[in-house]
This record gives C-alpha cells, structure tokens and sequence, in this order.
C-alpha cells in the first residue's frame, strides 16, 4: 500500500482522490463533491492517515486525521 495521505481534489469538471505521492486518481471520478469526499472518507480511514479535502479552486478546505496523530496534546 502507498504511503501518503488521501487528497479530495477537483479537475476537469469532476472530483476524484488519490494519495499524495501518487499521480493517479483513486477509484475513479465523481459527479459531486459529496460523493467524493464519502469516498475519500473511507480510504483515509482505511489507510488510518489524514484526509486532505480541497475546494474547486484547489485551496484546502478541510483536513481530518483517521490514526496516528503525531501532536500530544491534552483535551
């Protein structure tokens, strides 16, 4: 299994994932971002890494950690 995280992305009027240090998309296209993002969900959670979740104009718009988080902080 590839290193990486799990990257949500937009391209080409579709939404795709892929893991970082990959340069192809994951699982195919989606319609929606939604649907994307279901996805992209699950493989990082798989995966046990972050999930990196981008808007159409390719700016981070959201990151979720599913497993070895590397802060240690109380709270």
């Amino acid at each position: 299994m590839p290193i990486g995280d799990v990257e949500t992305y937009h391209q080409d009027g579709a939404w795709y994932n892929r893991v970082t240090g990959d340069a192809a998309a994951t699982g195919g296209s989606y319609r929606t971002k939604a649907a994307a993002v279901e996805a992209g969900r699950e493989l990082a959670r798989d995966r046990k890494v972050e999930h990196i979740i981008k808007n159409e104009n390719g700016q981070i718009a959201e990151r979720n950690s599913y497993g070895n988080d590397p802060r240690d902080s109380k709270g």
